[in-house]
């Protein structure tokens, strides 16, 4: 029975490691010790900021939002808290496409937030 090595299979391990390590600076790029570590880490921020992604449009989306809400005399929490009791079901992503895009619509909305605070 002759010896089995694993070339097809260890050439592919490497070679997919430096394509990811394609574009990197010096031997990250040319090293398969080096491109590793590197590609391993730019991995674990990749999927790190994935979530930190979402977090910072969320906070992006408040931010405007509170300030297209101020121009409408009416502060975010409350903004929120109106839409609610009026049954606005909108999320965060659109009032903040609304307050740039379109700041009308969104002042409309505003208003209707207040009146159902009054109510």
């Amino acid at each position: 029975m002759p010896r089995v090595r694993c070339a097809p299979a260890s050439r592919a391990r490497r070679k997919k490691i430096m394509k990811m390590a394609k574009g990197y600076v010096g031997g990250r790029s040319r090293t398969l010790k080096q491109a590793k570590e590197t590609v391993e880490r730019a991995l674990c921020y990749a999927y790190r900021d994935r979530r930190n992604r979402k977090r910072d449009f969320r906070r992006l989306w408040i931010a405007r939002i509170n300030a297209a809400a101020r121009l409408s005399g009416i502060h975010y929490n409350r903004l929120i808290e109106g839409l609610r009791k009026a049954e606005i079901a909108l999320d965060r992503k659109v009032l903040a496409e609304l307050a740039i895009s379109d700041p009308s619509a969104f002042k409309n909305i505003a208003d209707r937030a207040m009146v159902a605070l009054k109510v």
